[in-house]
């Protein structure tokens, strides 16, 4: 087997830079513009070496050659941005609880959630912490999805650091969190019967033939600012069939519709409704 001297620091040419963007874009909708570079080359020399290439071509050419996926999932791992907080953009959690659930709560089945880019799970947990908050609690579910499987495992874990959570009220935190000790001091795990409200799933928006469900809520937030015009249209088209007839999809404040083609009804800021047919 032929053996490399593995250079201490790889260069990434434009040739090399290039790929990459079309391979990641490919696989994900996720447009890298020139400035992630030294990102790119940052993150993605790790799996260089943990793999022995010698160059970023040969990285790349491992990564297309690779039948199992695995090394795409890496690369993206690698790359991803997963920045999120608890109830973040709070508008939505009131709505959630004063609109969606109030209306739900003579339909005689579970309110059915969706959130599609969960991230570490901050996301999916302010939705189940809502849910459980509710004067008259109404049964519910929750799938939380992302492309990330090292974001999928920080959220199943359930484990933040405190110094994370200083915008949560104090009576959540009380009710909802567990605060480390010893070992884990300085550290909060999310309550188990939290927990068990969220079922998580590696799912990725460009390839969701898979999933036959549908749903009352699809929270998909923060994610299509990476995508450009196109890849918007096809999310928006898959997420839409996924809503079930006076389902709420809600996208992030800093998010727009406009030039996508969709059927749904604007009914607050960053939330849209599918009419009842």
């Amino acid at each position: 087997m032929a053996t490399f001297a593995i250079d201490a620091d790889p260069r990434l040419t434009a040739t090399d830079m290039t790929r990459i963007v079309e391979l990641v874009y490919r696989k994900s909708g996720i447009t890298l513009h020139d400035g992630k570079r030294a990102l790119v080359v940052a993150r993605l020399q790790k799996r260089l070496r943990a793999l022995g290439l010698p160059t970023f071509a040969a990285y790349v050419d491992h990564v297309e050659r690779d039948a199992t996926g695995s090394e795409i999932v890496a690369l993206l791992d690698a790359i991803a941005t997963n920045h999120t907080y608890f109830f973040r953009e709070d508008a939505h959690f009131t709505f959630l609880r004063t609109r969606i659930a109030a209306a739900h709560g003579g339909a005689g089945r579970p309110l059915e959630i969706w959130s599609a880019a969960c991230s570490t799970g901050e996301e999916p947990y302010s939705i189940a912490i809502t849910l459980l908050g509710l004067p008259s609690p109404i049964e519910f579910s929750i799938l939380a999805s992302d492309l990330s499987t090292r974001a999928l495992a920080a959220a199943g874990a359930g484990v933040y650091k405190q110094s994370a959570l200083g915008d949560v009220p104090r009576d959540i935190l009380r009710a909802w969190f567990e605060r480390g000790l010893g070992p884990q001091e300085g550290l909060a795990r999310i309550a188990a019967p939290v927990r068990r409200c969220v079922t998580f799933r590696q799912l990725n928006l460009l390839e969701l033939g898979e999933l036959r469900d549908s749903y009352d809520v699809i929270f998909c937030r923060n994610v299509m600012i990476y995508f450009d015009r196109a890849v918007q249209q096809r999310v928006v088209s898959a997420l839409e069939r996924r809503l079930r007839p006076g389902g709420h999809l809600l996208i992030s404040h800093s998010e727009s519709l406009n030039g996508v083609a969709h059927s749904l009804r604007w009914v607050a800021p960053a939330i849209y409704q599918r009419g009842n047919h």
